[in-house]
């Protein structure tokens, strides 16, 4: 009987072990750095990030992106996973395309708008050939923060909305097909059938591609820095800051820890607020 009872946890095992040296440590050695000091605990390590004037406009820049690219894609990861369920002429070929943004390093995706976005570059060209600008637009410029989030936003919605996409698709080739047959033959048209039909048997699919892609929108950095640099400040770029440039360990892990709780907390709300129907399950 005892053998029965531990042979779960026998099985578990590694995995718990795994785990705990990938994240459990790391978790634990960044919030004693964050709270130690010369003397033992302190929050001088927090007083100093506070005090730092990049600190505010990373939380807000961070949490600004999250809230315009994270819904973006969401919209725009259904449409198309409800256009492949369509079957349309070449709907590999729509697959496979709309997926080519995964294969590309955000740092490469960020160097690639830099190219599009810069004083000299491919937009501003345009806007100049076509007589809509005599110089062209400081997109990056570090007075125009509008158009700097602009770029970013872009170029974020360009590189990971595959992403979601990939996940949505998957939640939509589980649905079986005779729940919308069953809608179209009471009389539902599309927009009823998308919000009491799909929506609501795609929970599962969206609360993992939400949880997944706000963690990723928190973590944004290469992008960024590729097209701003340090002009459109993000919270993971502050933690590169302190760790790599100032060499502050300490103040690192407490910009880290907010990423942490940040995440914690948006993980919750999805898994509140977006929940799989009982007659569903």
């Amino acid at each position: 009987m005892m053998s029965r009872l531990r042979s779960p946890w026998i099985l578990l095992l590694p995995s718990i072990v795994l785990m705990s040296a990938l994240f459990g440590w790391p978790l634990v050695h960044a919030v004693l750095e964050a709270f130690r000091g010369g003397d033992g605990f302190t929050l001088a390590n927090w007083d100093r990030l506070f005090d730092d004037p990049y600190v505010l406009p990373a939380l807000r820049n961070t949490l600004l992106l999250i809230a315009i690219v994270v819904p973006v894609q969401l919209v725009l990861a259904v449409a198309m996973a409800l256009l492949m369920q369509a079957r349309p002429r070449f709907a590999g070929g729509h697959f496979y395309l709309w997926c080519l943004p995964l294969a590309i390093s955000e740092l490469a995706a960020g160097l690639v708008w830099l190219s599009i976005f810069d004083n000299r570059g491919y937009l501003n060209s345009l806007l100049v050939g076509i007589g809509l600008s005599d110089d062209g637009v400081q997109w990056l410029g570090y007075r125009n923060a509008g158009t700097m989030l602009l770029a970013v936003v872009v170029a974020e919605i360009w590189r990971a909305t595959s992403l979601v996409f990939v996940i949505v698709v998957a939640g939509v080739q589980m649905i079986p097909r005779d729940y919308d047959e069953a809608a179209q033959v009471f009389g539902a048209n599309l927009w009823q059938r998308l919000r009491h039909v799909t929506l609501p048997l795609l929970g599962p699919s969206l609360q993992v591609a939400l949880i997944l892609r706000t963690i990723l929108a928190l973590q944004a950095f290469a992008v960024a820095q590729a097209l701003t640099g340090r002009d459109f400040p993000l919270l993971v770029g502050e933690t590169y800051e302190w760790y790599a440039n100032l060499q502050n360990p300490a103040v690192a892990s407490a910009v880290s820890l907010i990423v942490l709780a940040i995440s914690l907390a948006t993980a919750v709300f999805y898994l509140r607020a977006v929940r799989q129907p009982e007659q569903a399950r």
